[in-house]
């Protein structure tokens, strides 16, 4: 199958490329920019005039929850909505039933996710059998297996000395570790941000040296073992600095933060709305002016979904015991968009930060439109107004406070491997 996209506005960081140029694509890579090249014909034909041409976006957290209870929703509803979102590639979370924490579980994710036909799935190894922190897993065996990373999540190690073999292991196959800071002690029972809102309110909070502490004591182990990490969902201002500061002295660090942490704060917990009960929770204003900053100066390198669907029953318990989490994957672009306005990113940072900076880390030849690369590219609206309700929306969860919102900015087609797999009134001449 041989694709022209022509009269799109292309955004190519990787190319530092943003002009209205047309793209050509052979089978299931990207043949060239520019003029139609000598003897190609293209079967389908897409009028991309007044719309966005870029790189699939690669999310760097997802729950699929598959293998696990399909009520909660499962590989091909969540790639979907993926698909929706304009996310071409997405990590799987390894907490599922059962975890990820060996190659066969591992490759029941692959076989299924190739099953279904939508969005690439990027299985994410569990660093320690079960999830448990106490023995390290078969990290070799999960890369045969095709997991980019490995990572224990929010569970905790049981000591410092497991997180160091941990780290020694993964540095002999260079495989990425991704961290998410927590010190499990200092976390406690807590479920909300430690400070003057979470007294009023009567919520348990979870102090910011929980994350802080947790980051300083992890950059002192990669220093020791020179492995390649990842913090992930970062939500404090003064993690950012760390981060800063570990990455200015030459430590092979990386850093994302979770959408909802640069659009919300603790402050939208006093309607006791548990769509907004988050893991890690959502902090104060100064602390999301500091991710703010902290992405608008390439401190923090991606912004990733955080997709978490929960069935309604989950979130329909009182905020202290429902199920924290929010879905997310359908209204990243639109949500980014919106600081783009306000000046915190420009389209291409935008494109950057979800596409070509999360396959950078991962070492995927992908988030780019180079000639050769795999044609995973879509289009976007920037001014569609839209609404997420059950005839929009994709996943099994509808645990998001945009439920039933109106929002500006929409992917309107998806092309997975050079096969247009999602298109949304975008017209195709030559498609039977």
């Amino acid at each position: 199958m041989r694709i022209s996209i022509l009269g799109g506005r292309v955004i190519d960081p990787a190319q530092v490329l943003d002009q209205v140029i047309d793209i050509h694509i052979e089978g299931e890579h990207i043949f060239g920019l520019g003029a139609c090249p000598e003897g190609f014909k293209a079967d389908q034909i897409i009028d991309a005039t007044g719309l966005i041409v870029a790189p699939g976006f690669i999310d760097l957290c997802c729950h699929l929850r598959d293998p696990g209870p399909s009520y909660k929703g499962n590989i091909a509803s969540e790639a979907q909505a993926a698909l929706a979102g304009g996310f071409t590639q997405v990590c799987a979370r390894p907490d599922t039933v059962p975890p990820l924490d060996s190659p066969a579980i591992v490759r029941v994710v692959r076989e299924r996710a190739e099953l279904a036909g939508k969005a690439k799935v990027l299985p994410v190894g569990a660093l320690t059998q079960g999830l448990e922190g106490q023995l390290l897993s078969n990290m070799s065996g999960l890369q045969s297996a095709g997991c980019v990373a490995v990572t224990n999540l929010r569970q905790p190690i049981q000591d410092n000395l497991i997180l160091r073999r941990c780290l020694e292991y993964a540095a002999t196959f260079d495989l990425l570790v991704m961290i998410y800071p927590e010190d499990s002690a200092l976390r406690g029972s807590g479920y909300s941000h430690e400070g003057p809102l979470s007294s009023q309110l009567g919520l348990a909070g979870i102090p910011e040296t929980a994350e802080t502490l947790a980051v300083a004591q992890a950059l002192l182990l990669i220093e020791q073992t020179g492995v390649r990490a990842h913090f992930a969902h970062l939500s404090t201002a003064r993690a950012v600095e760390q981060i800063a500061q570990a990455k200015a002295q030459g430590l092979p660090v990386t850093a994302d933060v979770a959408l909802s942490h640069l659009l919300f704060t603790d402050a939208y917990l006093e309607s006791f709305d548990s769509n907004f009960h988050l893991e890690p929770p959502l902090r104060s204003e100064a602390d999301r002016l500091g991710l703010l900053q902290g992405l608008k100066d390439g401190v923090i390198s991606a912004v990733s979904s955080s997709h978490l669907p929960h069935e309604q029953a989950a979130k329909m318990a009182p905020f202290s015991v429902s199920e924290p989490g929010m879905s997310s994957l359908e209204v990243v672009l639109p949500q980014m968009l919106i600081l783009v306005e306000k000046g915190w990113l420009s389209l291409s940072d935008l494109v950057k930060r979800l596409a070509f900076a999360p396959a950078q880390l991962l070492g995927l030849k992908s988030g780019a439109l180079w000639a050769g690369y795999k044609a995973d590219l879509i289009l976007i609206d920037p001014d569609a107004p839209w609404v997420l309700n059950e005839q929009t929306s994709f996943s099994a969860g509808h645990n998001t406070p945009f439920w039933n919102q109106p929002l500006k900015g929409r992917v309107v087609t998806c092309l997975v491997d050079g096969q247009v797999h999602f298109n949304h009134l975008t017209t195709i001449k030559g498609d039977d």
